[in-house]
């Protein structure tokens, strides 16, 4: 390490951005092939969004139902995404996803326990069996545990409540970073023979959200500024349970946990109306009662489930269709009860609190709730993007190259649709496979050059808004930009609305030129919202690009004006890259044919 002039270097083999479930399993793997690895995270170790996912981790592991293997869940997530997946990823996935849950537990996790001691598994939307291992509704928080206690010994370099701000290039190839330390507002240099993207999401760019601060669209944007491909950038999803009240915590995340374990949806009237809007690829034919509960089937009658588990966005559209009908809660969502069980389940009130702690503890916090007795209100929350950078299927690498990504960051394995669950074990598989690769890479192609001037550059750009006469806020750009999205590109969309959403967003990015900060660069929130709103302008202007070009209604991606699946648009993905010129095209990209063999089995599992 030395120190320069206006910041201070560092030199890894590979330098991973993001500390959260992918960058910790990229991590470990890089270091276990004899790279050196630094570690940059936007928040503290342990703060990473990936403790709020909370309902386990998909992976076919037979536990509880021994038809469950790959090929169902392979099949399962291809249907779900709507078969705009990147195939291959969804095949590695769904066979690699049981060895790195066990690999997980081998390293200290403690799952939830079947009667005779192996992991147990839950059920979840769009799976077609019991898929989900778990700890009780804190599944999240023991993978970071798990990865942090064994990360931690693999002599990483970690570098806390740091930001990045650009990706150095030589030529094509990325071989550094350019950041700085949140705290003191020091500038830092990463040569690196390789990067690891591991960012998170967007959810920043909307009013309503389940994301935390950090998520900011931060890996998306500094891929694209580099030159790397994002891809399905129109496909978000709007996970239909969040907190609807108090106001405070409005957007905050209801496990999907709640409904596997047998809560229900319903509107003012007391009805179940999910079951109003079963599509007709789910319905069964044979259900004798539907109140019962557990009466539709996904091509298995022995595997039924309630309709509240059917896919996330087809949930949120019928919830979002009973609030604008007037069959609401009060204050704008509709209710989830879980405390039904107490007519099925002896002593239900420890059964809930044991399955759901969580949850218990979250509502009689912080609203005065006791979900034992009565149930929550609840709403849709933007949680995750199927899209992001564009990667290759085995190693995880860029349209750049040295550039890899991996978790939501990258696109390909959630199609147009993401199952619940499928995110955890993504974070373990590709992960790995970027932090794999990434060590190869920086092996191979070993230290390139970074050049001063491009560094002067970026740092004198980051410090304008100290020197701007401009008299725009950043915080309140970022409020009307997340009202913007919220309102024109949201849950349900339309060319009108979206015309209008790219037409905002580029007022906003004229209006940013001219936000300004006070104070000096230490403890200075304000600088630092000034900084984010760069990425998230980019990533809202990507969104609202690619769903006008996709006129179909398809997974996570809702047009009235064009309500059908479109087959004609059934087979490319929406690519969008920076010009030259620096304005933003977006183009499709025709997906690759599936193997016979992959095709096959989708066909055998109906």
């Amino acid at each position: 390490m030395e120190q320069g002039s206006s910041y201070t270097s560092h030199k890894h083999d590979v330098l991973v951005i993001g500390a959260g479930g992918a960058g910790l399993r990229a991590s470990i793997e890089a270091s276990a092939c004899g790279a050196k690895v630094g570690l940059v995270c936007k928040s503290l170790l342990g703060k990473a969004h990936t403790v709020m996912a909370e309902g386990g981790v998909a992976a076919a592991l037979g536990n509880v139902d021994d038809r469950d293997n790959w090929r169902v869940h392979f099949s399962d997530t291809m249907r779900g995404g709507q078969y705009l997946n990147n195939w291959r990823m969804a095949e590695l996935h769904a066979k690699e996803a049981p060895d790195r849950v066990r690999e997980l537990e081998k390293w200290g996790a403690l799952m939830d326990r079947t009667p005779d001691g192996r992991i147990l598994q839950r059920n979840f939307g769009g799976h077609r069996y019991p898929r989900l291992a778990h700890v009780g509704d804190r599944t999240g928080l023991e993978m970071i545990r798990t990865l942090q206690d064994h990360g931690i010994h693999q002599g990483l370099d970690v570098f806390m409540e740091y930001t990045v701000l650009e990706l150095i290039k030589d030529g094509d190839r990325v071989v550094g970073a350019l950041g700085y330390d949140r705290e003191r507002g020091r500038f830092h240099v990463f040569q690196a023979n390789a990067i690891v993207l591991a960012t998170g999401g967007i959810g920043r760019a909307y009013k309503i959200t389940s994301n935390s601060w950090e998520y900011t669209g931060d890996g998306h944007a500094l891929a694209y500024l580099a030159g790397a491909d994002l891809a399905d950038m129109e496909f978000i999803q709007f996970h239909p349970t969040g907190m609807v009240w108090p106001p405070s915590v409005k957007g905050i995340l209801v496990t999907e946990g709640v409904r596997g374990e047998g809560g229900v949806l319903r509107n003012s009237q007391g009805k179940r109306f999910m079951f109003d809007d079963i599509p007709d690829l789910y319905k069964d034919q044979t259900a004798d009662n539907e109140e019962e509960g557990w009466r539709y089937v996904t091509g298995d009658k022995d595997a039924r489930r309630p309709p509240e588990l059917l896919t996330r966005d087809h949930v949120a559209r019928c919830i979002v269709n009973e609030t604008k009908s007037g069959r609401g809660s009060p204050h704008g969502g509709v209710f989830l009860d879980i405390s039904w069980v107490k007519e099925k389940i002896k002593d239900s009130e420890a059964h809930i609190r044991k399955k759901l702690p969580s949850m218990y503890h979250q509502f009689k916090e912080l609203a005065g709730i006791d979900i034992t007795k009565e149930p929550m209100e609840v709403g849709p929350t933007t949680h995750y993007i199927m899209g992001g950078i564009r990667v290759d299927g085995d190693t995880q690498m860029s349209t750049v190259p040295g550039l890899f990504a991996a978790g939501e960051c990258a696109s390909g394995l959630h199609g147009a649709n993401r199952l619940g669950g499928n995110s955890l074990s993504d974070l373990l598989v590709f992960g790995k496979r970027a932090g794999e690769h990434a060590a190869a890479f920086a092996t191979e192609h070993g230290e390139g050059d970074i050049d001063a001037n491009v560094i002067g550059a970026a740092i004198d750009e980051s410090l304008a808004p100290f020197e701007r006469e401009g008299d725009e806020n950043p915080y309140q750009l970022q409020y009307e930009l997340q009202d913007l999205m919220q309102d024109h590109v949201g849950i349900v969309r339309n060319e009108a609305d979206m015309m209008k959403g790219v037409a905002g967003v580029r007022e906003l990015e004229e209006r940013a030129k001219k936000a300004r900060v006070d104070g000096h660069r230490e403890f200075n929130p304000g600088w630092h919202t000034a900084l984010d709103l760069r990425n998230l302008l980019i990533v809202s202007e990507a969104i609202a690009r690619s769903a006008l070009d996709r006129t179909e209604s398809r997974g996570g991606h809702f047009r009235e004006d064009f309500p059908a699946k479109d087959e004609g648009q059934a087979n490319h993905n929406t690519v969008v890259r920076r010009s030259s010129e620096g304005s933003m095209n977006v183009s499709r990209q025709q997906i690759a044919a599936m193997s016979d063999e992959l095709i096959d089995i989708i066909k055998e599992m109906g």
